[in-house]
């Protein structure tokens, strides 16, 4: 069921990225969050919770009653183990297939991925920097990697500039100035965390 319903919103989000730029894709997620973080949520959290499905389907129904009950703390989240693809496709969908809930439960679970994600990166970088004073440009490039992998209206709310950072950072990750690295690498994290602090706050 869940997989018949990506595969509607996924020809959606195709033709919305192949049709926009990326300005235009972060505008879009800016108003989309907006609807399940922003004050709109919260002055309609009556009708998000009372929101269903347009569909019969005992089990359509059930995963967006867990979707609301999660939200209430009563029950685990519907989404947990989704990839970052299908969480986005949720989290962005504007067609009404899912309700509010459902997207706001996808993206705690996106959230949740990502921070898990974040804090090994971080660990990973720090130990690098305390044994070598430096950070590899194999460390680099995951980051690199890990970004490029983002769906495209994820990676329209990153800074621009942010992967010609990271390539000057592994261009440079044979430097011997030991410093500089730690500029860097502060830098680098600034950017790591920048979408999920502003997101979370938000």
């Amino acid at each position: 069921m869940l997989s018949r319903l990506l595969g509607g919103v996924a020809t959606q989000a195709a033709v919305r990225d192949a049709n926009t730029d990326r300005d235009g894709l972060a505008a879009i997620a800016e108003s989309a969050l907006d609807k399940i973080f922003g004050d709109n949520f919260w002055n309609n959290r009556d009708a998000h919770d009372a929101e269903v499905p347009n569909s019969e389907d005992p089990q359509r129904l059930a995963l967006a009653k867990q979707a609301t009950d999660y939200g209430n703390n009563k029950g685990g989240n519907p989404f947990t183990g989704l990839s970052r693809d299908q969480l986005a496709l949720i989290t962005y969908d504007e067609s009404g297939t899912f309700t509010v809930n459902e997207r706001r439960a996808a993206w705690e679970e996106s959230y949740r991925q990502h921070e898990e994600w974040s804090r090994a990166m971080v660990a990973k970088m720090m130990d690098e920097y305390n044994r070598t004073h430096k950070t590899s440009s194999e460390s680099h490039q995951e980051v690199l990697d890990y970004y490029k992998s983002l769906p495209a209206i994820e990676e329209a709310q990153l800074p621009k500039g942010y992967d010609m950072q990271l390539q000057a950072l592994i261009q440079a990750a044979d430097s011997n100035e030991p410093s500089q690295h730690k500029k860097e690498l502060e830098s680098l994290l600034e950017v790591l965390n920048k979408r999920l602090e502003s997101n979370k706050q938000a």
